[in-house]
């Protein structure tokens, strides 16, 4: 962060701690939002909004876009519509079907965080009506509070598979409520095949970038991105780069920074992944396995062309 961070701030580069602190805090969130958002050069924000937005000083999908002078989506994030569903009267799958297409109307995707909510092994097949009903009781009578019911959750992604929209899934390391192992995507392998032509956007995938790489080039509708370990790996990152490359097809891997909170995260995921790409390709072009004109068109499709594609962001 001092490294990349610090001339944003008019700071030299790998300044100590204090000194970056003490400057930082001369500065209001937004304005540091603005400095750090605009200088991160993205040109459309897709912003997942289960976190919640009532949390003071988050800005929202749209205050996203006006901060960073761009065009700011949403994501929406199938757990909450769960929660949200179960607190409105009546039968519970309409009220989700209601809440999920009025929300899904103005939304590029939609995302699970089941590998945080018992992970990817195990029956992934749609539960029948009955099943749903019993299992909405059951949560109900427990307050509604943080979906874990596996029937619930199998629900959940089959109307997401509806709507058409992409649908992505955290995948691998992330929050201490995740068991890594289960968060393999290879067990996902009789869901994809029961996905149909809904692209599947597999986010962050460290440690399984060459699983996440695998299942792209399987299924025609898989896709992937390396976001998350982008931020975590830091000065690392080049190397994972190159590994979501090995299998992937190219226009398969789309680019993501996993911003949240300080604005600095959003700004370090544009720069970790430009450098880090730049490292990986020019070493490819300086060993004439590959020549610069198709260095440059992969960087195009990973940068923007892939996600504008499957995201329909031409039509917004």
């Amino acid at each position: 962060m001092r490294n990349h961070c610090a001339p944003i701030l008019g700071l030299p580069r790998h300044v100590d701690p204090q000194t970056y602190w003490d400057r930082r805090s001369q500065f209001s969130e937004a304005e540091l939002a603005r400095r750090f958002l605009q200088a991160a050069g993205v040109t459309d924000w897709l912003v997942e909004t289960g976190i919640g937005y009532d949390v003071s000083g988050m800005a929202s999908v749209a205050g996203l876009g006006e901060l960073s002078g761009s065009h700011a989506h949403e994501v929406v994030r199938l757990e909450q519509v769960a929660e949200q569903a179960v607190q409105a009267s009546g039968d519970y799958a309409s009220a989700f079907n209601e809440i999920l297409r009025r929300r899904a109307a103005t939304a590029v995707a939609t995302k699970s965080i089941l590998a945080y909510r018992g992970g990817f092994d195990g029956d992934l097949t749609e539960p029948p009506a009955a099943q749903v009903a019993e299992a909405a009781k059951r949560w109900r009578d427990r307050g509604g509070v943080r979906l874990q019911d596996r029937v619930l959750l199998r629900f959940g992604l089959h109307q997401a598979l509806r709507l058409g929209k992409p649908l992505q899934f955290h995948v691998g390391f992330g929050d201490r409520d995740a068991d890594l192992h289960k968060a393999n995507p290879l067990y996902l392998l009789d869901f994809l095949r029961q996905s149909g032509n809904t692209p599947i956007v597999l986010l962050h995938c460290y440690p399984y970038e060459r699983e996440a790489g695998y299942l792209a080039q399987a299924f025609n509708n898989v896709y992937l991105d390396g976001g998350l370990s982008v931020h975590y790996l830091g000065a690392r990152s080049p190397a994972f780069i190159g590994r979501l490359l090995e299998l992937a097809p190219f226009r398969k891997i789309v680019y993501s920074s996993d911003g949240f909170g300080p604005a600095e995260l959003h700004f370090l995921g544009a720069t970790l992944w430009r450098s880090g790409i730049q490292r990986v390709l020019r070493g490819f072009v300086e060993r004439d396995d590959w020549c610069e004109t198709d260095a440059l068109r992969v960087v195009d499709l990973i940068a923007h062309g892939t996600a504008a594609r499957i995201y329909r962001l031409g039509d917004r």
